[in-house]
């Protein structure tokens, strides 16, 4: 059997901007509208996962209760965490590390954020999160509700990209895109 796994990323934050990691920001009233707008005909999900962040764990609660779903918190689906670059804007990181970020935009998995978390370890634990899940509730539809890196990472293994185009992937605030995950965790787009 399959697992449908709706991804939504959360939508804009408080402080916006920058790499926000493992920061836990509140989402604007813009950002709850992007999320309201994603799911304005909700599909046939039995239940929602979310990263235990608030700004996407807030929603799902709220979501959750006014479809009378099953919700669960996946602490392995939270963001990369991005070290010293939590909360520096990309901007701000051209001034003050260049060479890294060029080097992290090239190939995240190849440089890591000083202090970060390695994108192969971070793979490692969102795969594994989906891999519990499917494993789990093998044959059902769930929504997802994660961040920007964890959409970007799945949706790349989905399309088959290689390493150093991890980054390209573009998922918007607010942004929902449909994953079937089989019971060897392949994961295909749909």
């Amino acid at each position: 059997m399959t697992l449908r796994l709706d991804l939504l990323r959360h939508g804009e934050t408080e402080r916006g901007g920058g790499l926000r990691g493992s920061l836990d920001d509140a989402l604007t009233s813009l950002g709850w509208q992007q999320m309201r707008d994603a799911v304005a005909n909700p599909a046939a999900w039995q239940r929602i996962a979310s990263s235990p962040l608030q700004r996407c764990a807030r929603f799902a609660e709220q979501l959750s209760s006014q479809l009378s779903l099953p919700m669960s918190l996946e602490p392995d689906l939270q963001e990369l965490h991005f070290g010293d670059w939590e909360g520096v804007s990309t901007a701000q990181l051209m001034e003050t590390d260049a060479e890294g970020l060029g080097r992290f935009w090239e190939n995240p998995y190849t440089f890591t954020p000083p202090n970060g978390e390695p994108v192969s370890a971070f793979s490692e634990r969102v795969c594994g999160a989906v891999l519990r899940l499917q494993q789990k509730h093998d044959g059902e539809r769930i929504l997802l509700i994660s961040h920007g890196g964890v959409m970007r990472l799945l949706l790349a293994q989905a399309r088959g990209l290689p390493r150093e185009q991890l980054l390209q992937v573009v998922v918007g605030h607010g942004g929902l895109f449909g994953l079937n995950v089989d019971a060897d965790c392949a994961l295909t787009e749909v």
